[in-house]
């Protein structure tokens, strides 16, 4: 019995283990979910026909159901099947539970698995040197049920703050694309400016980093589709066989040769100052008496420029096709005025704290969020 006077039942007395199998068909096509970590919900991990299976006995998911990791179960790997993922297959390291819907809202279930109180119940269990958990194991975790009123709500409270949740990430999501999109709009109305080489806006750094190997070296990495400069892994350099890397400097421009045509290139930001990267990554000194980085940064985060950039790489496979410095450096893009520019610029800083300010909202409102489920299922909310 909970201190608000509601029975804690085990799970078995409101779910009950589903272990079906089906024989994967070689030329088929099939949909596989993974559960995310953290209780964050189950979601497509790929199409993949049959053939490309390698293991031939599967489970087949239903909308509605619990699903849970068996290894994973312990950092959150468990969710609720959505109606999007009904028929996907996940393999035996998997457990299924059909949920009885008469005796919960499933949605009171969803939240509930949300809360540190469940997750405790799964680490005690899970303690052994063998991280996985059993499926019998999911049957006795305990879970406070009062009666369907009741639930429904609590439900009805979690939904409306989910909901603004929600829509604060709706609004975040609006507020960066309607300011790309003018970054954008400014950039492309110098199209009918004089085209420029990059060669006169860009110098092309040469690796300076001796690599030693008993040190330790932090790389960095580029995202595809404009997604910018990112810090990567830290390696010794015994490591990695490259003899000499390129540091990073705060504005620098970069890209990987094999993966530039997808859109992987961007102006080196503040907080990867200092990194280094491979000779498989041209860095460029930018010449900011001409070009400011950030017209540079937003110009090739353009998805209409990166098709372009494909026609000056070489490669007998699509997926294989290098940028090299030299082709890069003849590419010509059109240059806007200093003023455009350093409009551009003031667009671009606002643009950066409103999305700054607007994160921290929504991290506040998830910050709250285990707090107050926690009220919910003390009977306080």
């Amino acid at each position: 019995m909970s201190s608000n006077g509601w029975p804690r039942v085990p799970l078995g007395n409101i779910v009950s283990h589903r272990k079906e199998f089906i024989q994967i068909c070689e030329t088929e096509q099939y949909k596989r979910c993974r559960v995310q970590l953290g209780a964050r919900g189950i979601v497509l991990r790929d199409q993949i026909m049959g053939c490309d299976i390698k293991t031939k006995k599967q489970q087949v998911c239903h909308s509605g159901e619990l699903l849970v990791a068996e290894i994973d179960a312990k950092v959150g790997g468990f969710g609720i099947v959505p109606e999007s993922l009904e028929g996907a297959i996940v393999s035996s390291h998997y457990f299924l539970y059909a949920i009885n819907n008469g005796r919960i809202n499933k949605s009171f279930l969803v939240y509930y698995i949300k809360t540190p109180a469940f997750q405790e119940q799964i680490n005690a269990q899970g303690s052994t040197n063998y991280s996985a958990i059993r499926s019998h194991q999911v049957l006795e975790y305990e879970i406070p049920l009062p009666d369907r009123k009741e639930q429904d709500r609590i439900v009805a409270k979690l939904d409306a703050l989910s909901a603004r949740i929600d829509e604060a990430r709706e609004c975040s999501r609006q507020i960066e694309q309607e300011a790309t999109a003018l970054c954008r709009s400014v950039i492309h109305s110098a199209e009918a400016s004089e085209k420029v080489e990059l060669s006169r806006l860009l110098r092309l750094r040469p690796p300076d980093v001796e690599v030693e190997p008993h040190l330790t070296y932090e790389f960095a990495g580029v995202y595809s589709f404009g997604r910018g400069v990112f810090k990567g892994p830290v390696k010794t350099g015994m490591e990695f066989s490259y003899p000499r890397l390129t540091r990073l400097r705060e504005g620098d421009f970069v890209y990987p040769k094999l993966m530039a045509w997808e859109g992987a290139l961007g102006v080196v930001p503040p907080d990867c100052d200092g990194l280094v990267v491979s000779t498989e990554f041209p860095v460029f000194e930018i010449n900011t008496d001409l070009v400011l980085p950030e017209v540079l940064d937003v110009y090739f985060r353009s998805p209409d420029i990166w098709p372009l950039l494909s026609g000056t790489s070489t490669g007998t496979n699509v997926r294989r096709r290098r940028l090299k410095p030299a082709d890069f450096l003849k590419f010509r893009m059109p240059l806007p005025s200093q003023k455009v520019q350093y409009q551009l610029r003031k667009i671009v800083q606002r643009t950066k704290v409103i999305h700054e300010n607007t994160v921290t909202m929504i991290t506040q409102l998830d910050a709250m969020l285990p707090s107050i489920l926690d009220k919910a299922f003390k009977g306080e909310l």
